[in-house]
């Protein structure tokens, strides 16, 4: 695919995914979105296509990219369940808010490393371990009363955890492929 398809696809393919919602809404009363709920949609899943994109351009071997559509849909993941049902408490509560410190370890990391797989191996390795400190801040230190058994938030925190480290470990691989990759 051409880099404008891939773009046009970055763009275009999540405003056909937010017509599910829309058509939805005609039907039943349990899906019941607002105007902002489709703007952050959008934004969200168009920034993870171009994040793709972008990722996909810089890797041409297969575990490389395999690490990316990894890094991506894994942090993709992450931000629509917090921001759909919240990972600790409801999913309005400000304590959801703290998951923003591991996208923004996310983003800096790679930034940081330039890019490269060893270097966003070790930036998902840190995510995994953000993503677990958050439950334990916000149900411990913040006070967070959690809507389901406190083992089912740190289980769902663990899940996350599992998924960043596996992304970290493809990142590992990538870069151990490619001595250009190291760093």
């Amino acid at each position: 695919m051409t880099k404008d398809r891939l773009l046009l696809a970055a763009l275009l393919v999540p405003a056909l995914l937010l017509l599910v919602p829309l058509v939805a809404m005609r039907f039943t009363a349990e899906v019941n979105w607002t105007g902002s709920d489709f703007v952050v949609a959008y934004v969200v899943l168009a920034s993870a296509g171009l994040a793709l994109r972008f990722l996909l351009r810089r890797r041409r071997d297969p575990v490389g990219r395999l690490a990316a559509a990894a890094a991506v849909g894994s942090t993709l993941f992450m931000v629509w369940v917090n921001l759909a049902v919240g990972l600790v408490g409801r999913e309005n509560h400000p304590a959801n808010a703290l998951y923003l410190g591991v996208l923004a370890i996310g983003v800096l990391g790679a930034l940081a490393a330039d890019f490269r797989p060893r270097g966003l191996a070790r930036t998902f390795l840190a995510m995994a371990g953000a993503q677990l400190l958050v439950p334990a801040l916000a149900l411990y230190a913040w006070g967070v009363e959690p809507v389901i058994p406190v083992a089912r938030v740190f289980g769902a925190n663990g899940f996350f955890a599992f998924l960043f480290v596996a992304t970290a470990l493809l990142f590992q691989r990538a870069g151990a492929r490619d001595p250009a990759g190291a760093s």
